[in-house]
This record gives structure tokens, sequence and C-alpha cells, in this order.
């Protein structure tokens, strides 16, 4: 699947490893209201405190990790999935304890 990021340049739909770290992870921190609002109940926890999750996995996960993933709710998800870059420390971090390699 390494050609699939490449040629869409976003090397997220072929990993997801940061989705899948924690489920503490998908946290609520600096949205407002309004922004939690448009996420659909069945994804937010039941504290109603960030995502809700299978394990350590983001419900709102799609697909295979390492291979091929997207967000079902990307247009609206949670500022802590904002802000998660590709190749940061976070990223990094997601990357190894799915045995993938760390980007570049």
């Amino acid at each position: 699947m390494q050609g699939i990021a490449a040629d869409n340049q976003n090397p997220c739909q072929a990993c997801g490893a940061c989705c899948s770290y924690s489920q503490n992870w998908p946290r609520f921190t600096t949205e407002d209201d309004a922004a939690l609002d448009l996420i659909p109940e069945g994804f937010v926890n039941e504290r109603l405190s960030g995502m809700r999750c299978d394990g350590d996995r983001c419900s709102a996960l799609s697909g295979k990790v390492g291979e091929a993933t997207s967000c079902l709710i990307y247009a609206v998800r949670p500022e802590v999935c904002r802000t998660c870059m590709p190749g940061d420390v976070e990223c990094a971090m997601a990357r190894k304890r799915h045995g993938l390699p760390v980007l570049a």
C-alpha cells in the first residue's frame, strides 16, 4: 500500500496508527459545544470526554492499520486529531507501536 500513500500525498490513508494508539488519545480538549455537536453521538464515549473506542482503536477509524484507513468523521474530527501531523512525535510513537517505520 506504500504506493497509494505516495499517490495521494497523504501517508495517513495508509496508516491509521494514531487512531489506534490509546482509548485516551482521541479526547476532547479545545472544542466548543457547537463543534462537539457535529460529531455523531455514536462515536462519542459515555463520559462525553472523547471519541468512543473499541479497545485502543477509535470507533471512527475505518480500514486496516498500516494498509488503508480513513476517518468516518474526518470533516468534524476532534482538535487532537487535527493537530497530529504525519511525521510528528505523536505519529512516530504510534507508528512504532504498530511496527510501522517512522516517517521522515
